[in-house]
């Protein structure tokens, strides 16, 4: 089912600041790093000229081996993989974690120049494709005329795709999805890209920017690649450095809980309560759990949401058609850490930002 649905699928800068996310302003590289529009268009026009593909994996840094398997796919079916580094604000609600977000130019670099080295000597093999560009933007850059706005009513110029961002994600996070989509199109605008890479983890957002792409008749195939995760199943992040080893152990409830509601499909249960019933008690389970130990061991966590729903308009599902399938959903949000002990790993900052996990399945 999930091979079958994935084939669907054809400190912070200021808004003037002229070093992109954290980046130096140097870069020893076999690949381009770019910084303003006009250069990267006249780079890529010259590769349209030479008939080569690009594959664009956008990303905002910190990554990690999700982003590297996402590079590894398009380097397959392109010619030329370009990554953006930009963390976008306007995605970013107004109490949410902006400032905090883990900026890792440095270590990124050096990931993509050793991922690229393995790409060079695979050319032989299935992998066709190198990483030829770098866009690591300043927020002038993308955002020319006015300071981007984390409000829901601010000025500037927006993408909204509705109703499919005001779901799930959405309802807890509403100015979210109309900065994703707005950032994507801005970046399909400049890069011009044949096909774009998103992860299955953010399952939601690769949906809106497909809708975005059809309905706005933008020339770029979108793809989806798996989930990958660490080896107890936590799906990789680059939030994941702030939860610390209290909080990582406890943030694996979302997953198991999605794999209860996996196992009561497999089970042959089709009805929503039926597939989400264990999924809640689980959680709930956890929950008390937690609560009961004292605040030096504990990892408090609150559940946004478990969702089943359809995989093209994310509305809710009361019973699953097994001829299309489903996407099983959650948010957990891990508290911060109470009582930090001596000696603790507490993650980046200290283990005193909450930090939102999300994860899907498909069935």
């Amino acid at each position: 089912m999930v091979s079958r649905w994935l084939r669907r699928f054809s400190s912070t800068p200021s808004w003037r600041s002229n070093t992109p996310n954290g980046a130096s302003n140097t870069c020893e590289a076999p690949f381009s790093v770019f910084r303003d529009v006009p250069a990267l268009r006249q780079y890529r026009k010259q590769l349209l000229l030479s008939k080569r593909t690009v594959g664009l994996v956008p990303t905002m840094g910190a990554l990690h081996d999700g982003h590297l398997s996402l590079i590894r796919q398009a380097a397959t079916e392109n010619t030329d993989v370009f990554v953006s580094i930009f963390v976008n604000p306007t995605q970013f609600g107004v109490n949410e974690d902006l400032d905090k977000y883990p900026r890792t130019w440095e270590a990124d670099i050096q990931k993509l120049k050793e991922l690229d080295e393995e790409l060079a000597l695979a050319r032989t093999g299935s992998a066709r494709g190198r990483i030829s560009a770098i866009f690591a933007p300043t927020n002038k850059t993308m955002y020319p005329t006015l300071p981007p706005t984390s409000e829901l009513d601010g000025y500037g110029s927006f993408v909204t795709i509705t109703p499919l961002a005001t779901l799930l994600e959405g309802a807890s996070r509403p100015v979210f999805f109309r900065g994703v989509a707005t950032v994507c199109m801005k970046l399909f605008n400049i890069v011009t890209p044949d096909r774009v890479y998103f992860g299955q983890k953010d399952v939601q957002q690769t949906i809106v920017i497909k809708r975005m792409v059809t309905d706005l008749h933008v020339g770029t195939d979108v793809k989806l690649g798996p989930t990958v995760r660490e080896e107890d199943g936590l799906a990789m992040s680059s939030r994941n450095v702030m939860l610390g080893t209290r909080r990582r152990k406890v943030g694996l409830v979302l997953y198991q809980a999605l794999k209860e509601a996996e196992r009561a499909y497999l089970s042959g249960k089709r009805d929503r309560e039926d597939i989400l019933r264990p999924a809640n008690r689980l959680v709930e389970s956890i929950a008390r759990e937690q609560e009961s130990l004292p605040p030096s061991e504990r990892a408090i966590f609150e559940l946004d949401y478990i969702s089943l729903a359809d995989v093209d308009s994310l509305e809710k599902l009361q019973v699953v058609d097994v001829s299309r399938g489903a996407v099983l959903s959650g948010a957990v949000t891990m508290l911060p850490i109470e009582s930090p002990q001596p000696g603790e790993d507490c993650g980046k900052n200290g283990g005193d930002t909450p930090v939102r996990l999300i994860d899907n399945i498909i069935i």
